[in-house]
Protein backbone atom coordinates (compact mmCIF):
# COMPACT_ATOMS: atom_id res chain seq x y z
CA UNK A 1 0.00 0.00 0.00
CA UNK A 2 3.13 2.73 0.45
CA UNK A 3 4.82 3.85 -2.81
CA UNK A 4 8.07 1.59 -2.97
CA UNK A 5 10.04 2.88 -6.60
CA UNK A 6 13.52 2.14 -5.44
CA UNK A 7 14.84 6.15 -6.39
CA UNK A 8 13.75 5.07 -9.80
CA UNK A 9 11.54 6.80 -12.06
CA UNK A 10 11.66 4.25 -13.92
CA UNK A 11 9.56 2.60 -11.16
CA UNK A 12 7.19 5.49 -10.36
CA UNK A 13 3.86 4.35 -9.18
CA UNK A 14 4.97 1.32 -8.10
CA UNK A 15 3.02 -0.34 -5.09
CA UNK A 16 3.33 -3.78 -3.62
CA UNK A 17 0.58 -5.73 -2.66
CA UNK A 18 2.35 -7.28 0.01
CA UNK A 19 5.44 -5.94 2.08
CA UNK A 20 8.68 -7.75 2.32
CA UNK A 21 9.47 -10.61 4.43
CA UNK A 22 11.67 -9.15 6.02
CA UNK A 23 9.40 -6.40 7.04
CA UNK A 24 6.62 -8.96 7.55
CA UNK A 25 8.92 -10.78 10.34
CA UNK A 26 10.38 -7.15 11.70
CA UNK A 27 6.88 -6.20 12.67
CA UNK A 28 6.15 -9.03 13.76
CA UNK A 29 8.97 -9.25 16.52
CA UNK A 30 7.23 -5.90 17.45
CA UNK A 31 9.35 -3.01 15.35
CA UNK A 32 7.12 -0.42 14.24
CA UNK A 33 7.75 0.76 10.90
CA UNK A 34 7.46 4.87 10.27
CA UNK A 35 7.68 5.04 6.70
CA UNK A 36 9.72 4.05 3.26
CA UNK A 37 13.39 6.28 2.96
CA UNK A 38 14.45 7.06 -0.10
CA UNK A 39 17.93 5.59 -2.28
CA UNK A 40 20.36 6.02 -5.26
CA UNK A 41 18.70 5.15 -8.13
CA UNK A 42 17.94 1.12 -8.26
CA UNK A 43 20.46 1.13 -5.49
CA UNK A 44 23.56 1.33 -7.87
CA UNK A 45 25.55 4.46 -6.90
CA UNK A 46 27.63 4.86 -3.42
CA UNK A 47 27.15 8.55 -3.26
CA UNK A 48 23.33 9.05 -2.49
CA UNK A 49 23.20 11.64 -5.44
CA UNK A 50 19.74 11.79 -7.09
CA UNK A 51 19.11 14.00 -9.20
CA UNK A 52 16.11 12.14 -10.72
CA UNK A 53 13.68 11.90 -7.90
CA UNK A 54 15.92 13.51 -4.46
CA UNK A 55 18.83 13.63 -2.58
CA UNK A 56 18.54 13.26 0.85
CA UNK A 57 20.56 15.20 3.23
CA UNK A 58 24.01 14.67 5.40
CA UNK A 59 24.01 14.67 8.62
CA UNK A 60 26.49 17.35 9.51
CA UNK A 61 27.55 19.03 6.20
CA UNK A 62 25.03 20.32 4.05
CA UNK A 63 26.75 20.61 0.88
CA UNK A 64 28.00 17.13 1.16
CA UNK A 65 26.25 13.95 -0.88
CA UNK A 66 24.90 11.45 1.87
CA UNK A 67 26.62 8.53 0.88
CA UNK A 68 24.18 5.56 -1.14
CA UNK A 69 23.07 3.86 -1.82
CA UNK A 70 21.05 3.35 1.46
CA UNK A 71 20.86 7.33 1.95
CA UNK A 72 17.60 8.16 3.09
CA UNK A 73 18.21 5.01 5.59
CA UNK A 74 21.08 6.64 7.26
CA UNK A 75 19.46 10.77 6.80
CA UNK A 76 16.30 9.00 8.93
CA UNK A 77 18.59 8.01 12.02
CA UNK A 78 21.75 10.77 11.05
CA UNK A 79 18.48 13.41 11.97
CA UNK A 80 17.02 11.59 14.78
CA UNK A 81 13.93 11.25 12.70
CA UNK A 82 14.01 7.12 13.51
CA UNK A 83 15.83 4.51 15.78
CA UNK A 84 16.57 2.19 13.44
CA UNK A 85 16.74 1.93 9.55
CA UNK A 86 16.94 -1.05 7.52
CA UNK A 87 18.80 -0.92 3.66
CA UNK A 88 20.32 -2.91 0.91
CA UNK A 89 24.00 -3.48 0.67
CA UNK A 90 25.33 -4.92 -2.52
CA UNK A 91 28.68 -3.04 -2.63
CA UNK A 92 28.69 -1.29 0.21
CA UNK A 93 25.06 0.37 -0.01
CA UNK A 94 24.22 0.04 4.18
CA UNK A 95 28.02 0.66 5.11
CA UNK A 96 29.09 3.88 3.27
CA UNK A 97 26.24 5.65 4.32
CA UNK A 98 26.59 4.59 7.80
CA UNK A 99 30.05 5.55 7.75
CA UNK A 100 29.67 9.07 6.24
CA UNK A 101 27.02 9.88 9.32
CA UNK A 102 28.75 8.33 11.95
CA UNK A 103 26.20 5.44 12.24
CA UNK A 104 26.54 1.53 12.86
CA UNK A 105 25.99 -0.80 9.64
CA UNK A 106 26.05 -3.95 9.28
CA UNK A 107 26.46 -5.88 5.64
CA UNK A 108 25.30 -9.24 6.07
CA UNK A 109 26.27 -12.71 4.51
CA UNK A 110 24.85 -12.92 1.31
CA UNK A 111 21.94 -15.62 1.60
CA UNK A 112 21.50 -15.54 5.60
CA UNK A 113 18.52 -12.38 5.68
CA UNK A 114 15.76 -12.84 3.22
CA UNK A 115 15.73 -10.85 -0.09
CA UNK A 116 12.04 -12.08 -0.75
CA UNK A 117 9.75 -8.94 -1.92
CA UNK A 118 13.23 -6.87 -1.99
CA UNK A 119 13.74 -5.15 -5.38
CA UNK A 120 16.97 -6.60 -6.86
CA UNK A 121 19.80 -5.45 -8.27
CA UNK A 122 23.03 -8.29 -8.80
CA UNK A 123 20.89 -10.82 -6.68
CA UNK A 124 24.37 -13.09 -6.04
CA UNK A 125 25.48 -9.53 -4.50
CA UNK A 126 22.65 -8.58 -2.87
CA UNK A 127 21.74 -8.53 1.30
CA UNK A 128 19.70 -6.42 3.78
CA UNK A 129 21.36 -5.42 6.79
CA UNK A 130 20.64 -2.72 9.58
CA UNK A 131 21.49 0.80 10.09
CA UNK A 132 21.66 1.81 13.84
CA UNK A 133 23.32 4.13 16.38
CA UNK A 134 24.40 1.45 18.18
CA UNK A 135 25.91 -1.94 17.44
CA UNK A 136 23.64 -2.84 20.24
CA UNK A 137 20.88 -1.66 18.36
CA UNK A 138 21.86 -3.41 14.96
CA UNK A 139 22.04 -6.97 16.96
CA UNK A 140 18.28 -5.88 17.68
CA UNK A 141 17.24 -5.50 14.35
CA UNK A 142 19.58 -8.39 12.76
CA UNK A 143 16.95 -10.71 14.85
CA UNK A 144 14.15 -8.97 14.02
CA UNK A 145 15.19 -8.75 10.12
CA UNK A 146 15.69 -12.64 10.37
CA UNK A 147 13.05 -13.72 13.16
CA UNK A 148 16.04 -15.03 15.13
CA UNK A 149 17.70 -14.46 18.75
CA UNK A 150 19.29 -11.80 19.76
CA UNK A 151 23.08 -11.94 19.68
CA UNK A 152 24.65 -11.89 23.36
CA UNK A 153 26.79 -9.15 23.69
CA UNK A 154 27.50 -9.11 27.16
CA UNK A 155 31.28 -9.64 27.97
CA UNK A 156 32.71 -8.22 24.80
CA UNK A 157 36.08 -7.50 25.01
CA UNK A 158 39.37 -6.39 22.88
CA UNK A 159 41.90 -8.14 25.62
CA UNK A 160 43.96 -10.76 23.43
CA UNK A 161 41.56 -10.14 19.98
CA UNK A 162 44.08 -10.71 17.11
CA UNK A 163 43.08 -7.78 14.53
CA UNK A 164 44.68 -8.18 10.54
CA UNK A 165 44.87 -4.49 9.47
CA UNK A 166 44.03 -5.21 5.93
CA UNK A 167 47.11 -3.22 3.70
CA UNK A 168 46.48 -4.07 0.24
CA UNK A 169 44.02 -2.01 -1.40
CA UNK A 170 42.45 -0.72 1.29
CA UNK A 171 44.89 1.97 2.14
CA UNK A 172 45.56 3.47 -1.16
CA UNK A 173 44.73 6.75 -1.92
CA UNK A 174 43.10 7.55 1.34
CA UNK A 175 42.18 11.14 2.26
CA UNK A 176 44.16 12.70 5.20
CA UNK A 177 41.45 13.15 7.29
CA UNK A 178 40.45 9.09 6.71
CA UNK A 179 44.01 8.42 7.46
CA UNK A 180 44.53 10.05 10.43
CA UNK A 181 41.39 8.99 11.97
CA UNK A 182 42.08 5.90 10.72
CA UNK A 183 45.12 5.30 12.73
CA UNK A 184 43.57 7.25 15.69
CA UNK A 185 41.30 4.23 15.56
CA UNK A 186 43.84 1.19 15.58
CA UNK A 187 46.41 3.62 18.24
CA UNK A 188 42.46 2.83 20.89
CA UNK A 189 42.13 -0.47 19.80
CA UNK A 190 45.77 -1.72 20.89
CA UNK A 191 45.57 0.39 23.99
CA UNK A 192 42.13 -1.96 24.50
CA UNK A 193 43.88 -4.79 24.68
CA UNK A 194 43.78 -6.14 20.59
CA UNK A 195 47.27 -7.43 18.82
CA UNK A 196 47.37 -5.91 15.46
CA UNK A 197 49.10 -7.95 12.71
CA UNK A 198 49.38 -5.71 8.99
CA UNK A 199 47.97 -7.94 6.45
CA UNK A 200 49.03 -7.79 2.83
CA UNK A 201 46.48 -9.82 0.46
CA UNK A 202 48.12 -10.47 -3.26
CA UNK A 203 44.77 -12.02 -4.51
CA UNK A 204 42.83 -9.28 -3.54
CA UNK A 205 43.36 -7.43 -6.56
CA UNK A 206 42.90 -9.84 -9.01
CA UNK A 207 39.41 -9.72 -7.33
CA UNK A 208 38.63 -6.65 -7.77
CA UNK A 209 39.78 -6.45 -11.13
CA UNK A 210 36.70 -8.64 -11.81
CA UNK A 211 33.86 -6.40 -10.03
CA UNK A 212 33.49 -4.33 -13.78
CA UNK A 213 32.12 -8.05 -15.33
CA UNK A 214 30.64 -9.64 -12.24
CA UNK A 215 28.54 -6.52 -11.19
CA UNK A 216 27.15 -4.53 -14.40
CA UNK A 217 26.40 -7.92 -16.72
CA UNK A 218 23.84 -8.87 -13.49
CA UNK A 219 22.40 -5.14 -12.81
CA UNK A 220 22.39 -5.53 -17.18
CA UNK A 221 20.41 -8.94 -16.72
CA UNK A 222 17.86 -7.66 -14.11
CA UNK A 223 17.03 -4.60 -15.47
CA UNK A 224 18.27 -4.21 -19.21
CA UNK A 225 14.97 -4.46 -20.46
CA UNK A 226 13.39 -1.50 -18.33
CA UNK A 227 16.33 0.70 -19.09
CA UNK A 228 15.93 0.62 -22.60
CA UNK A 229 12.68 0.98 -22.46
CA UNK A 230 13.28 4.46 -21.25
CA UNK A 231 16.64 5.62 -21.04
CA UNK A 232 15.91 8.83 -20.51
CA UNK A 233 14.16 8.49 -16.76
CA UNK A 234 17.84 7.29 -15.28
CA UNK A 235 20.43 9.43 -14.48
CA UNK A 236 23.00 9.40 -16.75
CA UNK A 237 25.97 8.24 -14.31
CA UNK A 238 23.64 5.23 -13.29
CA UNK A 239 22.77 4.68 -16.42
CA UNK A 240 26.01 4.41 -17.53
CA UNK A 241 26.58 1.82 -14.72
CA UNK A 242 23.76 -0.58 -16.16
CA UNK A 243 25.21 -0.10 -19.60
CA UNK A 244 28.37 -1.55 -18.72
CA UNK A 245 26.85 -4.87 -18.54
CA UNK A 246 25.71 -4.69 -22.26
CA UNK A 247 29.09 -6.77 -23.94
CA UNK A 248 29.62 -9.18 -21.23
CA UNK A 249 28.89 -12.58 -22.21
CA UNK A 250 27.55 -15.46 -20.66
CA UNK A 251 31.08 -17.01 -20.77
CA UNK A 252 32.76 -14.26 -19.34
CA UNK A 253 30.33 -14.04 -16.58
CA UNK A 254 30.44 -17.65 -15.54
CA UNK A 255 34.42 -17.82 -15.75
CA UNK A 256 34.70 -14.55 -13.38
CA UNK A 257 32.55 -16.42 -10.59
CA UNK A 258 34.25 -19.28 -10.80
CA UNK A 259 37.72 -17.35 -10.37
CA UNK A 260 35.92 -15.22 -7.47
CA UNK A 261 35.36 -18.10 -5.84
CA UNK A 262 38.64 -19.56 -6.12
CA UNK A 263 40.03 -16.38 -4.59
CA UNK A 264 37.40 -16.68 -1.82
CA UNK A 265 38.95 -19.68 -0.77
CA UNK A 266 42.38 -18.16 -0.74
CA UNK A 267 41.26 -15.66 1.33
CA UNK A 268 39.42 -17.30 3.83
CA UNK A 269 42.97 -19.25 4.12
CA UNK A 270 44.82 -15.91 4.32
CA UNK A 271 42.60 -14.81 7.12
CA UNK A 272 41.98 -17.66 9.06
CA UNK A 273 43.90 -16.92 12.19
CA UNK A 274 42.81 -13.30 12.70
CA UNK A 275 39.39 -13.03 14.75
CA UNK A 276 38.67 -10.26 12.41
CA UNK A 277 39.92 -7.51 9.49
CA UNK A 278 39.84 -4.02 9.85
CA UNK A 279 40.34 -1.31 7.12
CA UNK A 280 38.80 2.47 6.48
CA UNK A 281 35.40 1.97 5.98
CA UNK A 282 35.94 4.41 2.89
CA UNK A 283 38.88 6.19 1.17
CA UNK A 284 37.14 9.44 0.98
CA UNK A 285 35.32 11.98 2.51
CA UNK A 286 31.41 12.90 1.57
CA UNK A 287 32.20 15.29 -1.69
CA UNK A 288 30.29 18.20 -2.20
CA UNK A 289 27.17 18.16 -3.86
CA UNK A 290 27.79 21.45 -6.24
CA UNK A 291 30.85 19.33 -7.96
CA UNK A 292 28.90 15.99 -8.24
CA UNK A 293 26.38 17.53 -9.99
CA UNK A 294 28.83 20.10 -12.37
CA UNK A 295 31.42 17.47 -13.04
CA UNK A 296 30.36 13.89 -14.50
CA UNK A 297 34.36 12.78 -14.61
CA UNK A 298 34.19 13.63 -10.33
CA UNK A 299 31.15 11.77 -10.11
CA UNK A 300 32.48 8.77 -11.28
CA UNK A 301 35.90 8.91 -9.73
CA UNK A 302 34.50 9.62 -6.47
CA UNK A 303 31.80 7.08 -6.44
CA UNK A 304 34.35 3.98 -7.44
CA UNK A 305 36.54 5.49 -4.44
CA UNK A 306 33.74 5.69 -1.84
CA UNK A 307 32.84 1.77 -2.38
CA UNK A 308 35.93 0.67 -2.83
CA UNK A 309 36.88 -0.26 0.67
CA UNK A 310 33.34 -1.98 1.37
CA UNK A 311 33.08 -3.67 -1.78
CA UNK A 312 36.05 -5.96 -0.61
CA UNK A 313 33.27 -7.40 1.79
CA UNK A 314 31.16 -8.03 -0.65
CA UNK A 315 33.83 -9.64 -3.20
CA UNK A 316 34.97 -12.18 -0.40
CA UNK A 317 31.63 -13.36 0.84
CA UNK A 318 31.85 -12.10 4.44
CA UNK A 319 29.79 -10.11 6.80
CA UNK A 320 31.32 -6.70 7.65
CA UNK A 321 30.17 -3.68 10.26
CA UNK A 322 31.06 0.09 9.76
CA UNK A 323 31.29 1.75 13.53
CA UNK A 324 32.27 5.28 14.21
CA UNK A 325 35.95 6.20 14.74
CA UNK A 326 34.82 9.60 16.88
CA UNK A 327 35.81 11.81 13.52
CA UNK A 328 33.23 13.16 11.12
CA UNK A 329 32.27 11.09 8.39
CA UNK A 330 35.24 8.59 9.38
CA UNK A 331 34.42 5.17 9.86
CA UNK A 332 35.95 1.65 10.72
CA UNK A 333 34.73 -1.53 9.21
CA UNK A 334 35.39 -4.69 10.59
CA UNK A 335 35.20 -7.88 8.76
CA UNK A 336 34.45 -11.92 9.43
CA UNK A 337 34.19 -15.22 7.05
CA UNK A 338 30.43 -15.61 6.40
CA UNK A 339 28.05 -16.12 8.77
CA UNK A 340 29.53 -14.82 12.20
CA UNK A 341 27.71 -11.64 12.28
CA UNK A 342 27.27 -12.28 15.89
CA UNK A 343 31.02 -12.71 16.89
CA UNK A 344 31.52 -9.94 14.82
CA UNK A 345 28.92 -7.63 16.49
CA UNK A 346 30.47 -8.70 19.84
CA UNK A 347 33.47 -7.68 18.76
CA UNK A 348 32.29 -4.91 17.13
CA UNK A 349 30.78 -4.12 20.77
CA UNK A 350 34.31 -3.78 21.97
CA UNK A 351 35.65 -1.47 19.33
CA UNK A 352 33.13 0.67 19.93
CA UNK A 353 33.75 1.24 23.40
CA UNK A 354 37.61 1.44 23.10
CA UNK A 355 36.65 4.00 20.19
CA UNK A 356 33.74 6.12 22.16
Amino acid sequence: GTGCESGSQLLAGRVPTRDAYVVQLAEAAGVVSLGKTHLSELAFSGLGYNPMTATPPHATDPDAVPGGSSSGAAASLAFGLAGLAVGSDTGGSVRLPAGWNDLVGLKTTSGRVSLKGVVPLCARFDTIGPLARTVEDAALMLAALEGSTVPDLRGARLSGKRLAVLETVALDDLDPKQAQAFEGALARLEAGGAHLTRLTVPELPDAMGLAPTLYPAEAWGTWGEVISANPDRMYDRVRERFEGGKGISGPDFVAAWQRLDGLRADWTECVAAFDAVILPTTANVPPPVARIAADPDFYVAQNLLALRNTRIGNLMGGCSLTIPTGVPSCGLMMMTPPMQEARLLCLGAAAESALA
